[in-house]
């Protein structure tokens, strides 16, 4: 007995934890059970047939979160057989037999290396009427050649590498993630050609270390020639990446950004310390000299570029000076957003044996400290741009108040989000469309423009957006079954079977 209707096709719905990659790892997820014949369960259907958890294991609470989660899918299964769950992702690749052991009622588990095995593992596991878990220790096929359902008519991932060779002490990604492996930069352009083919405006291109991007072929300058190379794609309006390290940026990145027209003036640079003492502990292969040394380069060649980052308080062994420290880089570097995080202990890191480990109280109120410190600079890096012409990707889901407020939102090339008034062009204006409008509010966060937008553009990725397309880059799905209702023949137009 299954929860579809005879004759219809399989439902399914993808919860989503954790990083950008995980984000596009669950659009190849989407891709795959399309192509294999399910469809897209409804936002408000609270019994899809197929439930799929793709998950993080950054965080501290990540078991808990998922555990907790599975645990309130399970009185809704138990009432309508023949629904699946699957648990995929980093926590998957670390929990292993694990999941089904504390879950029994998960159906499939699989790891970071495998997605394109999901449609087999689940119709393997509904003949079987057992769980399936396949985990994998390397890639048995780079994930980009799968097929994939955008979430975004003007905005895409592109995985140009997987997987890490850094040994950063507090990271649990490379022993999930393995090695790095990079695309061949032939690959890496096509689809981005075939997502510009499609009307989207923006790609954004992922790896765990992005400027490392070559090591395995051997080319050092690779990611900056990148860069360039998308420089010439004709539609392609906006290009940026996430996320480098810095022991791995080097100079001609810095003139490739400012050199390619659309490459967007912004970087996201994770810090982590501004204490060269913890960067040791942390084994992260730069000291804070050299940081804002790139950022001085950066800010030399594009005077206008916004900087992000990441900062982690509270590391094993850090002092009340170490944290100063990191304070003093955060006001030299006027970043214009921060992503702050209070360590996290992760089983499996060599950061969780060692001495040193802070009390909560401590870290929360270093952490406290820093977003105040972080925030005052954030708004005084904004109220500089008051009065100054912003061009806005529109989008959707930016803007939290926006029904309330009348307003819609998007971001700058820089990165910045900015909720605007539409005016007289209410109604007229959709996601994918292009605005220029004037700043003139600004808050730590982000920016309004209040009044008339001087101009509005429309795009192919509206158009989509308006129709309701998403797009969808192809892959190879050789052998997996698919389900439901088979496709239709289509009517013979020649030969001998026409007669």
């Amino acid at each position: 007995m299954t929860t579809a209707a005879a004759g219809s096709p399989r439902t399914y719905q993808v919860r989503t934890y954790g990083c950008q990659m995980n984000v596009h790892d669950s659009e190849r997820i989407s891709g795959l059970l399309e192509q294999a014949g399910y469809v897209r369960a409804a936002e408000a259907d609270e019994q899809p047939d197929v439930v799929v958890f793709n998950t993080c294991a950054v965080r501290e609470n990540a078991d808990n979160r998922l555990y907790g989660n599975l645990g309130h899918l399970r009185p809704v299964k138990d009432k309508h057989p023949g629904m699946q769950i699957a648990v995929g992702g980093c926590l998957a690749q670390k929990d292993r037999g694990d999941i089904v052991r504390k879950a029994p009622w998960v159906d499939v588990v699989f790891g970071t290396h495998n997605i394109g095995s999901l449609p087999v593992l689940l119709e393997r596991a509904r003949h079987n009427t057992a769980a399936e878990v396949e985990i994998l220790e390397s890639l048995d096929v780079f994930p980009s050649t799968l097929p994939t359902r955008r979430e975004s008519t003007y905005a895409g991932w592109v995985s140009i590498s997987v997987g890490c060779n850094n040994t950063c002490t507090f990271c649990i990604v490379p022993s999930l993630r393995g090695k790095e492996k990079d695309r061949r930069p032939g690959d890496i352009l096509s689809e981005v050609r075939a997502l510009v083919d499609e009307g989207v405006l923006e790609v954004t291109l992922l790896g765990q270390n992005v400027n490392s991007y070559g090591v395995e072929f051997g080319d050092r300058y690779a990611f900056g020639k990148l860069l360039r190379a998308c420089g010439d794609i004709e539609g392609l309006e906006r290009v940026r990446f996430t996320s480098p390290h810095p022991k791995d940026f080097t100079d001609d990145v810095i003139a490739a950004m400012a050199e390619t027209a659309n490459v967007c003036h912004s970087l996201h640079m994770p810090l982590q310390s501004g204490s060269d003492e913890v960067l040791r502990a942390m084994r992260r292969s730069y000291r804070s000299e050299k940081y804002l040394g790139i950022i001085e380069k950066v800010r030399a060649a594009m005077p206008d570029a916004a900087i992000t980052t990441d900062i982690i308080v509270g590391f094993p062994g850090e002092t009340d000076a170490d944290f100063e420290k990191t304070l003093d880089v955060v006001r030299e570097a006027r970043f214009s957003s921060a992503f702050t995080f209070q360590y996290s202990k992760r089983p499996g890191t060599p950061a969780a044996t060692m001495d040193g480990q802070l009390p909560k109280q401590v870290v929360q109120e270093r952490y406290e400290r820093l977003i105040a410190t972080v925030e005052e600079i954030t708004w005084a890096e904004n109220r500089k741009l008051v009065g100054e012409t912003v061009e806005v990707l529109v989008a959707v889901g930016e803007g939290r108040k926006d029904e309330r407020t009348g307003r819609l939102s998007g971001r700058a090339r820089d990165g910045r989000l900015v909720h605007f008034d539409a005016g007289s062009l209410a109604g007229q204006i959709r996601p994918g469309d292009i605005v220029h409008t004037t700043v003139t509010y600004a808050a730590p966060h982000h920016l309004n423009a209040d009044g008339e937008p001087l101009s509005h553009r429309r795009t192919r990725a509206g158009d989509a957006a308006e129709a309701g397309r998403a797009p969808r880059t192809p892959g190879v799905l050789l052998g997996l079954p698919t389900i439901g209702a088979p496709a239709a023949v289509p009517a013979p137009t020649g030969g001998c079977a026409a007669r």
